[in-house]
This record gives C-alpha cells, structure tokens and sequence, in this order.
C-alpha cells in the first residue's frame, strides 16, 4: 500500500510546486485527453449528459443522507440551492413549452429533492445554518444572469420570452455553485458529506461539457448552427466550459485529500 502510495504523492508534492500557469495547462491537457478518452469509449455521447443528470442526483442523495442522518445543515449554501431550484424550474417550464424528453422527467426529480433540502435548511435544522458564511447576495448572481439573457439568447423560432427563459436558466446553471464555494472558502473547512456532494457537482458538470463538446465535434460545428445563429452557441459552450472550471480547483483538493487519506478537506487560501 505504501508503495503504491509513493508515486501519487511524489506527483502531488511535483505539482504542488508548479507556478499557476503551468498547473493551468496541466489541466486543459488532462481535460482534453478525458475527452479523447470518451469519445473513444463511449459511442452515443447523449448517454453523457444522462450520466452528468445521474451523478449530480447521487450528489443530491448524498446531502439527503447528511441531513438525515447529522441532523445538521453546518457547511452548506441555501442560496447555492435556491439558485439551484430556480435554474430547474426554469428549464423544466423551457422543456415543456419547447421539448419534452427524458431529461425533463430528471430534472423533474432533480427540482423535488433540491426543493426538499431548501425546506430542510430553512425550515428544519435553520439553527445549524450558518447565514453569516452564507454571504453572496442572491442579486449579485440572478441579475447578471438576467441581464445577459436579455441581450444574448437563442434565435429560434420560439416565442421571445421562452428563448430568454432558456438562456437565463442555461447561464445561471453555470454559477449556481458560487454561493457553496463561498461557504466552503469562508470556513477553510468542509467536512465529508459536503465534500462528496460538491465532487459530485464537478464530475456532473464535466461530464455535461464534455457531452457539448463531442456533439459539436461530432456533428463538426452543425450542433451550433442547430441551436441558433449569433453569439448564442458560443455563449453556452462557454457556459458550459465555466461550469467545470468554477469546480476544478476544489476537485483538485479533495482528490488530493481522498489520496491522503484525509477525512476532512482542508482548502487553502484563494481556492475560490
């Protein structure tokens, strides 16, 4: 076991040392070698984004557990969640409105259990909620969000007020999980429930970037004629590229703290 340790942890110990930069290339290689990876072993790529669905439901069922089972809401962001409830509601109203397919009924459930911890954290256990780290103001991530929708949304052949719908909810998935980062920052420590939960949200959101990006390779750039003209496809890939990197960072330490054999994870300074 020792030895098999030794060589991950000389890894980690080499790249802990790199300059940012380099650690920063590191990781797009690693990104792009994943994706090679994928593309090659998984032949229908829409089974990614049904995988991206599964984990972040795991994820969910994970924070179900902690808070079934603790009793305690200690650590978690009730806005990341809010936020979390207004991005699928909105997408679950788009699906209605303009497709209906199997993703709808998993954000369909997805919505229910999210709606359930928020009830939990405001109503249950509101004493263990720790407002005070809890500290971006909701405003300071819907407006924006709302503001660009307004101004860069799908072309289609919808109704105006649906495609802003649909580019609301597609930019503010991208940084519902601001407020949780937050938190975690502001506490240095996140115990493992947490951990494992916001882990879960990075692998479902690389997993739906990587799921964009193979069906624009794979169609060779027609996907992006399909979701309209303008700078709308280029603003959800980017969306769906931020989502990953916003976690990428916190993905990295608890890896690295799973390897160590670490219980808690302990994120330094300037993580987030």
């Amino acid at each position: 076991m020792k030895a098999s340790k030794r060589p991950i942890q000389a890894a980690a110990s080499w790249l802990r040392r790199q300059p940012p930069k380099v650690k920063a290339f590191l990781a797009v290689i690693s990104g792009m070698a994943t994706l090679v990876l994928l593309r090659a072993i998984v032949h229908d790529h829409d089974n990614l984004f049904v995988a991206a669905e599964a984990v972040h439901s795991i994820g969910i069922a994970v924070l179900i557990y902690k808070l079934m089972k603790e009793k305690t809401c200690a650590g978690l962001s009730l806005k990341s969640q809010e936020l979390t409830a207004i991005f699928l509601a909105v997408r679950l109203y788009c699906s209605f409105v303009m497709e209906y397919d199997i993703h709808t009924l998993l954000d369909l459930a997805t919505l229910g259990t999210t709606l359930w911890v928020v009830y939990m954290i405001r109503f249950k256990l509101k004493s263990s909620y720790m407002e005070d780290k809890d500290n971006i103001a909701l405003y300071y991530v819907v407006g924006p969000c709302a503001v660009v929708a307004l101004v860069v949304h799908p072309s289609t052949s919808h109704h105006i007020i649906n495609r802003i719908a649909w580019a609301f909810c597609v930019y503010l998935e991208a940084v519902s999980v601001l407020p949780q980062l937050r938190v975690m920052q502001n506490t240095k420590i996140v115990e493992p429930f947490t951990a494992h939960y916001v882990f879960a949200l990075g692998v479902a959101r690389f997993l739906s970037c990587a799921h964009w990006v193979l069906q624009v390779l794979d169609t060779r750039g027609h996907l992006l004629v399909a979701l309209g003209y303008g700078f709308w496809p280029t603003m959800v890939l980017i969306s769906e590229v931020v989502q990953t990197f916003i976690l990428a960072d916190f993905c990295y330490y608890y890896v690295k703290s799973v390897f160590g054999g670490q219980l808690v994870l302990r994120l330094p300074s300037g993580v987030v």
